[in-house]
């Protein structure tokens, strides 16, 4: 049996939030090995400490437009750099907006 930080079991196709980056991902594998639990996070694809991970309900997990992985769409790249070109060609001054004070 595999716990999370709640001390609550962890079972593989459920969803996790590792917190010290905020991932999230969905459990692929679970294992127990030299006395501590493991779990396998589909979103990086690594191992992680199952004491570091917290168990989430699958309603409170906003889906990404972004990526989804659960049905493998594709980010579109060139969308991607069309957005990057409009943050270049935005001009900042300092003289936008001024305070009252």
């Amino acid at each position: 049996m595999v716990l999370d930080a709640r001390d609550i079991e962890i079972p593989v196709d459920s969803y996790v939030r590792y917190g010290d980056t905020g991932t999230i991902g969905k459990v692929l594998d679970v294992k127990t090995q030299d006395g501590f639990g493991w779990v396998l996070i589909d979103k990086t694809e690594l191992w992680y400490r199952s004491n570091l991970v917290e168990l989430l309900d699958k309603k409170d997990i906003k889906k990404s437009d972004f990526y989804d992985r659960e049905n493998d769409d594709e980010v579109d790249v060139d969308e991607l750099k069309e957005k990057a070109m409009k943050f270049e060609d935005m001009e900042l001054s300092s003289h936008v907006a001024e305070g009252g004070g």
